[in-house]
């Protein structure tokens, strides 16, 4: 969710659900694709319509959500407003899309109906300013309903009765501070200070003490109350009689607007589709029923977007005669960056997108695997490893000649030699299962598999190119043809800040074992066993390496004994 929210600029609610439709059902119909890519194509060619149209479109009302809401009465006032204020957008997008030129808008275009009746009885039935609650009321306008009108009309003139008693009472009684007030307990009331006591009228009867002033009714002021109070409870009992009638009505439209909310959702993915693809330089993909998958000059659209520097792009040529590449290279050299996103550029494709790419020729899939990343699930007692190899089975068990699948560093739970020998398998099955065999990117740090390239003519060995001097590697994150000849994990070790003890203590371990042959246990014992040997002998070697023995006087030379022997006591 975070990425494509990340990838899309400001789409509608609508068409945010629509985007993540595609991504998530990417279709396999090169008819639709290509309609889909014509409408981008469009609109890249015509920047104005494209710029007018996502004007038109920005925070557009949720046509789908507030019918559903309205057709299960569960809409409230302010629902009606919004979904008019979509409903008298729609002619102007009308307008801006008067000439289009690719069949997915003009059929967009065609379903855009403008549904007076709906505008004309929200317009005239539901007030602009409404409260967002019917037991508010002031929800349905005036003039609307012959009988609503005549219980607002008894409210307020009561109301207005009421505001002007106050006036009135002031003067009959001669209290300057009389105050004529409501509450929901005691409803309308007379407060009067206690310092006026003797001017009280004999038909004020008292109907609350308070410590400063009392409170009163008279015989006119119930009977008003009572009215108004009567008015008030009907008003908002018809008015939310009506507003159901209005629901019901605008629900028996709801096939009407909700062809218009699957119009907008359209016009809106493909509009921002081709707004990314104008900003961040795609291609139109060239979709066929090919077995091809063809990229030039290749990029990741979200690290692309995220690194904030230039992206390295890469090419890919993925063929029946070319099936499977092998992937060799330093760790952070872009391996997984790479595998990632030749399946993101095929979906893309799939959906009907333009691709981060400067050529792609991609053809029609039926599924992506992949077998990445390191997990594993303890409440279910699995390893890492187990899950590693669960997610591989269900690859080879399921792929197709049409699948593409991606594999990065299969086999390293386990041991060394164990490992090596699953990922050797795993390729040859890949590479000889007759009517299965899939464009496969396989990404590992077991160099010995490309050797199977002398074996197998579809299999092509690729590695990272990196530049190397001294204890440090600048990573090119290009992708070459050629197999790496080593994985430079102590220049990444190195990097993420290991001990420069522990680095050094490596590269030793290292070169003992590239010697004696590597993947004996007893080789790495030989070479652990020395460890405290050479802790020990460490600062005294140092200290000797720094002696220059022809210049040194016979006392420096006592003095330089006892340094040492103090050294071999600490």
């Amino acid at each position: 969710r975070a990425t494509w929210e990340m990838f899309f600029s400001r789409p509608t609610a609508a068409g945010a659900r629509e985007i993540r439709q595609w991504l998530m059902r990417p279709s396999r119909n090169i008819l639709l694709i290509n309609k889909r890519l014509d409408g981008i194509s469009s609109f890249c060619s015509d920047q104005i319509t494209l710029r007018e149209l996502k004007q038109k479109l920005h925070r557009f009302p949720d046509i789908e959500r507030l019918v559903s809401r309205i057709s299960t009465k569960k809409a409230g006032p302010r629902e009606l407003i919004s979904l008019l204020e979509a409903l008298v957008r729609i002619p102007e997008i009308r307008e801006v899309l008067k000439h289009p030129n690719a069949g997915i808008i003009r059929e967009a275009t065609e379903n855009l109906v403008d549904p007076a009746t709906i505008k004309e009885l929200i317009e005239s039935g539901i007030e602009p300013g409404c409260p967002s609650y019917l037991r508010e009321g002031g929800v349905i306008k005036k003039g609307f309903n012959k009988e609503l009108d005549l219980l607002i009309k008894g409210s307020e003139e009561g109301r207005k009765w009421i505001a002007a008693l106050q006036e009135s009472e002031r003067k009959r009684t001669g209290i300057p501070s009389l105050k004529v007030g409501y509450n929901k307990v005691f409803g309308y009331y007379i407060e009067v200070s206690r310092l006026h006591d003797s001017k009280i009228p004999e038909n004020y009867s008292c109907k609350q003490t308070l410590i400063s002033s009392q409170r009163y009714v008279t015989e006119d002021l119930k009977k008003r109350e009572q009215a108004i109070l009567t008015a008030e409870s009907r008003r908002v009992d018809l008015e939310r009689e009506i507003f159901g009638e209005i629901c019901e009505r605008i629900s028996t439209e709801s096939i009407t607007l909700q062809k218009i909310a699957r119009s907008i959702a359209t016009l809106d993915v493909i509009s921002s589709l081709a707004d990314l693809a104008i900003e961040r330089d795609y291609c139109r993909p060239e979709i066929n029923n090919s077995n091809d998958l063809v990229i030039t000059q290749g990029r990741h659209p979200v690290v692309e977007l995220i690194s904030g520097k230039n992206f390295i792009p890469n090419d890919l040529v993925l063929r029946e005669e070319k099936q499977v590449l092998i992937i060799t290279g330093p760790n952070m050299g872009g391996k997984s960056t790479y595998i990632r996103q030749a399946a993101l550029i095929s979906i893309l494709a799939h959906l009907g997108s333009f691709v981060p790419a400067s050529r792609a020729v991609v053809g029609v899939m039926d599924r992506i695997f992949t077998r990445v990343g390191s997990s594993d699930n303890l409440a279910k007692g699995q390893s890492t490893f187990l899950v590693e190899m669960s997610e591989t089975a269900k690859i080879l068990h399921n792929c197709t000649s049409r699948s593409l699948v991606l594999l990065d560093e299969v086999g390293r739970g386990t041991s060394t030699l164990d490992g090596l020998s699953i990922a050797w398998a795993v390729t040859e099955f890949l590479l000889e299962n007759d009517g299965r065999r899939p464009k496969t990117l396989f990404a590992t740090h077991y160099h010995e598999l490309t050797h199977l390239s002398k074996k197998y003519p579809r299999l092509q060995n690729m590695r990272v190119e990196i530049k190397e001097w001294g204890n440090s590697i600048l990573f090119l994150y290009k992708i070459c043809p050629g197999a790496s000849d080593k994985s430079y994990g102590l220049h990444v070790a190195r990097m993420a800040g290991l001990p420069e003890k522990v680095i050094e203590r490596a590269g030793f371990i290292l070169e003992s074992l590239e010697k004696q042959g590597e993947g004996s246990k007893s080789d790495v014992g030989r070479a652990c066993e020395q460890t405290a040997l050479f802790e020990r002998a460490d600062p005294l070697r140092k200290h000797l390496q720094g002696i220059e023995i022809d210049r040194m006087t016979p006392l420096e030379a006592l003095e330089l004994l006892d340094n040492l022997l103090k050294i071999a006591k600490e």
